[in-house]
């Protein structure tokens, strides 16, 4: 079996799994929406601010919402000893990472396309270039994914993992959010040469992260 059919294995159980529990549903996608009308109560005043600002405060309600989406990623595999199965099913690491790391990925394009509408119905925002933003936001959700991913496997088991992760994750992926938000606000209304620039920066966030993660993931589970 190659790695990517082992990935999409992993990948299809933890989707499995989500659309049993419905976390994602009604947990996630709910948490982002309220993020997102908070900022437009607070900024209600002067809706030139709202309109400059949604690329940033978009990225900050899916920025929480992946904290919540990697922490449940790893928490369902505390019960019933799922992730000594999973280490003992013989499957490459790399796969389990990939896996992983796209039914993250998966979750998080849903939600982007929700809380997308979202913005645009909320604060009242046009978008120039759709094909920019697709392609920012594609690259984005990889880097989100994969260091999450990452990051959650080795804050997996610990008892403080839930405030661990946040702590790991954020310093990390601020140039994910500076290069998401920048892409975004030129989707928006500057020029697509502005975008290639933090698209680029972003697409090469993802590779290194997604190249980690594939070496080191397989120990950092055995590890656990």
């Amino acid at each position: 079996m190659s790695i990517w059919s082992e990935a999409r294995l992993v990948a299809g159980k933890d989707l499995r799994i989500e659309a049993r529990s419905k976390v994602t549903l009604t947990q996630v996608l709910p948490f982002g929406a309220i993020v997102l009308l908070l900022f437009a109560f607070a900024l209600d005043p002067d809706r030139g601010i709202l309109t400059k600002a949604a690329p940033g405060l978009f990225w900050v309600a899916v920025l929480l919402a992946t904290l919540l989406a990697v922490a449940r990623a790893f928490s369902i595999e505390e019960q019933h000893g799922a992730r000594d199965a999973l280490r003992l099913s013989g499957l490459d690491g790399g796969a389990v990472f990939l896996g992983k790391m796209g039914a993250i990925a998966v979750e998080l394009l849903g939600l982007e396309l929700v809380l997308g509408i979202g913005v645009v119905v909320f604060y009242d925002i046009r978008i120039e270039r759709v094909g920019v933003l697709l392609l920012a936001a594609l690259a984005a959700t990889a880097g989100l994914a994969a260091t999450g991913t990452l990051y959650g496997v080795l804050a997996a088991g610990l008892r403080v993992r839930e405030t661990l992760v946040p702590l790991l994750l954020l310093p990390v992926l601020a140039p994910v959010m500076l290069g998401a938000t920048r892409s975004f606000e030129a989707a928006l209304g500057g020029t697509t040469s502005d975008a290639w620039p933090w698209i680029e920066l972003l697409g090469l966030f993802a590779v290194i992260y997604v190249t980690m993660g594939v070496l080191a993931f397989g120990p950092l589970l055995e590890e656990v």
